[in-house]
């Protein structure tokens, strides 16, 4: 189900920028009231921004759709790791203490060290 909805949200971003950059800028309607190119368009000099515009905002709806859904997975699979990390045995605690290797002399005491007056 998880793969689903990450392949859904991923075409939902691709279709969202292809009917972003097919979009018309404010720009191009003033070349169409004057009989430019832009008029010869399928859609027509008005119908097209329309058109783009819901067909955007139904794919930005499904993008976020698809974003709350992932993040719901993500906090379920995280409920369950910090779930199982609770029975995890924890490691066995080292007793003995590591001391400096014996170099063959005599071993230190209190006497051994300098005293400064």
């Amino acid at each position: 189900m998880e793969a689903l909805i990450l392949v859904l949200h991923v075409l939902a971003a691709v279709i969202i920028i292809a009917l972003v950059l097919l979009q018309q800028g404010k720009g191009a309607d003033a070349g169409a009231s004057f009989g430019g190119g832009a008029s010869q368009t399928v859609f027509g000099s008005q119908g097209g921004s329309s058109f783009f515009g819901k067909m955007t905002a139904l794919f930005a709806l499904v993008f976020f759709l698809t974003s709350f859904g992932l993040a719901y997975f993500a906090s379920e699979q995280a409920k369950s790791v910090s779930g199982a990390l609770d029975f995890v045995p924890s490691a066995p605690q080292v007793e003995e203490t590591v001391g400096l290797p014996d170099l063959g002399g005599k071993k230190d005491t209190a006497s051994d060290i300098p005293v400064t007056e």
